[in-house]
């Protein structure tokens, strides 16, 4: 079967590997849709030091069952659509233990520790098949980048009273918008790209705000009275932001981190102990995070195919990810359909 692999620094290629064979409580997938996420982007570039070279990407997955072995449920069948829990969890680490299996410290994502999805076909245990009858296969494969943004929204403990800021407006940070809309907060989308805002605008964000053009802490205190944001969700992983995040959170507030910033970042420590602020990091996703935004997409109001930058042929890979690395502002996801 094919696949796609990204080799080393700049360097993907498609290659041959033999077809997976299930084994008893497995199912077989076929792929049909994996989206490009910005981790994969990072180990593109050779920024992403969680990945294991060389690895086949891919944890954003659409796809349906081909054939189940033994000891699968027999409402998982072949022919039904799907997407994939694409995490592993231990069981027995301090985040299992307590609850947290998103967060296992010995966790092997696909794409990343392990090889991922973006071949013809997969084995999977069957606990990680997540099906509905009433998605689309395009639909599925946006599912696991959006449950990022949700279980940012889940850790900050959004509630109708809170004014809620969004730092970046990619895929991710557009997930943490649509679910504070969702919790019934006043959300504002911050970004460096027009056309960005301009869709959190129309996903539901109350107020935009471009942080290359406009006067960042200005705009917050007008829109918040002069409090702040009661909850600040990174979602870009820079050093500018995270400092922004520090900064601007309202005394007593929430700031919930999902980027990784590549660099070393100083802080206002002061700003800590003065705010009594909560810092919370949020990592990949719970499976009610994966069953609240199928049942956002099952809305005649969620129209995400807007979402959609670019659908391309695995033999093309190479070419998404560089135009992807040419004109980052200009991409949400990036599809490889198989």
């Amino acid at each position: 079967m094919k696949a796609v692999a990204i080799l080393g620094e700049r360097n993907v290629a498609l290659i041959e590997r033999e077809k997976p064979q299930i084994h008893d409580g497995e199912v077989l997938l076929k792929i049909h849709y994996v989206g490009f996420c910005g981790s994969d982007l990072n180990t593109y570039l050779g920024k992403n030091p969680m990945v294991k070279l060389p690895v086949v990407p891919g944890h954003e997955i659409a796809a349906q069952v081909e054939a189940v072995g033994v000891g699968v449920p027999e409402n998982i069948h072949p022919g039904m659509s799907c997407t994939v829990n694409p995490y592993t969890n231990c069981g027995h680490c301090s985040s299992c233990r307590n609850g947290h299996p998103n967060a296992c410290q010995f966790n092997q994502t696909l794409g990343v520790q392990r090889d991922g999805a973006m071949c013809e076909y997969i084995a999977v245990p069957w606990q990680k098949v997540i099906a509905d009858d009433t998605l689309s296969l395009r639909q599925f494969a946006l599912v696991e980048p959006m449950s990022v943004g949700f279980h940012a929204v889940s850790r900050a403990k959004v509630t109708d009273l809170d004014v809620v800021m969004v730092i970046g407006c990619g895929m991710i940070g557009v997930g943490a918008i649509v679910r504070a809309v969702l919790r019934g907060a006043r959300v504002i989308a911050v970004d460096v790209d027009d056309e960005k805002l301009k869709l959190a605008q129309e996903l539901g964000a109350h107020y935009t705000v471009n942080s290359a053009v406009e006067d960042v802490h200005a705009r917050l205190q007008e829109i918040t009275g002069g409090a702040g944001p009661d909850v600040v969700i990174e979602a870009v992983g820079a050093p500018v932001t995270y400092q922004m995040a520090i900064n601007e959170v309202g005394f007593t507030g929430r700031v919930v981190c999902i980027g990784y910033a590549k660099k070393e970042t100083s802080f206002e420590t002061k700003y800590f102990v003065m705010k009594e602020m909560d810092i919370r990091g949020s990592r990949n996703a719970m499976p009610e995070d994966f069953r609240a935004v199928i049942e956002y997409l099952k809305r005649p109001s969620a129209d995400v195919e807007k979402l959609i930058s670019g659908v391309y042929a695995p033999d093309r890979a190479k070419e998404a990810l560089e135009g992807w690395v040419i004109n980052p502002g200009k991409v949400f996801r990036i599809l490889i359909k198989f």
